[in-house]
């Protein structure tokens, strides 16, 4: 009887240890156009030119496992044609990113058309409430938005409550300019700029933690190469109690820098100590062209090209594996296959062939952010370990051991950290 009770206390400790194991790495990417171009009638193929029967299997079939997708209040308001993520829109397809097996991480901006640094503009519908009022409206509508979608089976994984809040959230309406700059949150704004914003932020949060418990939720800034205004950031969320587990970036070399200026941003987040995971939510490289307003010129070390693009793609995730810390990496708008009927440019940092409809080979080193874990179920399992190097399950070593629970390996043996 003992030895029964030992053999079904062992599978159950590697069952959890292989679930873990598992949820330890997001990758993917932002593909909330996917459905607009299914629409067209565009045939996503693999690197073979066979044509995929369904796209988000073959996803998974090639190593992802986490996909993003915007929501916007009321996108009709805004004639841009990747503005059209409404919340029916987001139902459908987080039901089939759930359906293939793949994690869900639903970016909420609030606002009826892009968020961004320069551009948090209230929703239309909500734009004559007080603050107060407005707080209690993103409680309701985040809590509604989270049922909605739990009921339709798409249950996030992720929560992205802003995005790209930077200077804050739901400045005002664009047409009242002094409204938005009043309410901005910039280093050295007013008090009651940021305790209005906390006050959104904890609302926002408090309806994913009723509606979504076991969701993490993630506070987006894409001040990578602004250390000051990172950490302020960071620093102000920690010393105002906002609830949040993962602190998420953009990361665009045409804007931010080299993945050295990455790597220093993550290593500054890591030495301030605040206990959150953190994920690179966006980035994106050229294979042909460099991007719009483009500030940074990378080609010297990554030429626009396929390989090029490769190259970035390989040398960012090797990065990102050396930092325990990081937990996520998602390509913004990997699905973009050129058809102009759908969206008014070419998004230059796609990874699909505008021409041929197959993945560029950047698609194919992604998945090495993420390993497949095999044979966990064989692993001799150790809560006690000796002195001698341990390594994350890339191979990675690390300066200690690890702080951080989760499954590593050290004198020859896997070990979960508890």
């Amino acid at each position: 009887m003992m030895k029964k009770v030992m053999v079904a206390l062992l599978a159950t400790v590697l069952g959890g240890v292989a679930a873990l194991a598992q949820e330890q790495h997001y990758v993917g990417g932002d593909i909330s156009m996917l459905t607009k171009y299914e629409e067209a009638g565009v045939a996503y193929k693999d690197k073979d030119g066979k044509t995929v029967g369904n796209v988000l299997a073959f996803f998974k079939q090639e190593g992802l496992n986490a996909m993003r997708v915007r929501l916007f209040v009321d996108p009709s308001k805004d004639s841009d044609k990747g503005v059209c993520q409404d919340l029916d829109y987001v139902k459908k397809l987080g039901k089939r990113i759930k359906d293939a097996g793949l994690s869900l991480m639903l970016d909420f901006h609030y606002s009826d058309t892009w968020a961004d640094p320069s551009k948090q503009w209230t929703p239309d519908a909500w734009k004559n409430l007080s603050d107060e009022a407005l707080a209690a409206k993103i409680y309701e509508y985040t809590k509604d938005c989270l049922q909605q979608m739990k009921a339709a089976g798409a249950t996030p994984d992720l929560i992205q409550t802003g995005n790209e809040i930077s200077y804050g959230m739901l400045w005002g309406t664009e047409a009242k300019a002094n409204d938005g700059k009043t309410n901005r949150c910039f280093t050295n704004s007013s008090s009651a700029n940021w305790s209005r914003f906390y006050t959104l932020l904890k609302q926002a949060g408090n309806a994913c933690r009723e509606e979504c418990p076991q969701a993490k939720i993630i506070l987006h800034s894409e001040r990578v190469p602004k250390a000051n205004v990172l950490t302020d950031f960071y620093d102000r969320m920690r010393d105002n109690d906002v609830d949040y587990d993962v602190i998420g970036l953009s990361y665009y070399p045409a804007y931010h820098g080299s993945i050295t200026t990455l790597e220093t941003a993550i290593k500054l987040l890591e030495n301030k100590a605040y206990g959150k995971d953190i994920m690179v939510v966006e980035t994106g490289y050229s294979y042909a062209w460099a991007l719009a307003g483009t500030t940074f010129d990378y080609t010297a070390t990554y030429p626009y090209s396929e390989e090029g693009q490769r190259r970035f793609t390989a040398d960012l995730v090797a990065m990102l594996q050396s930092h325990e810390s990081v937990t996520g990496l998602f390509w913004w708008w990997p699905e973009d296959n050129g058809t102009k009927n759908v969206t008014p440019a070419w998004w230059n940092a796609a990874l699909y062939d505008h021409n041929t409809g197959k993945p560029y080979a950047a698609f194919y080193e992604l998945k090495a952010f993420a390993p497949a874990v095999n044979a966990i179920s064989t692993a001799k399992v150790s809560y006690v370990s000796r002195d001698s190097y341990w390594y994350n399950l890339q191979g990675m070593r690390l300066d200690s051991k690890p702080q951080r629970r989760g499954l590593y390996i050290t004198d020859g043996k896997k070990v979960f950290v508890k």
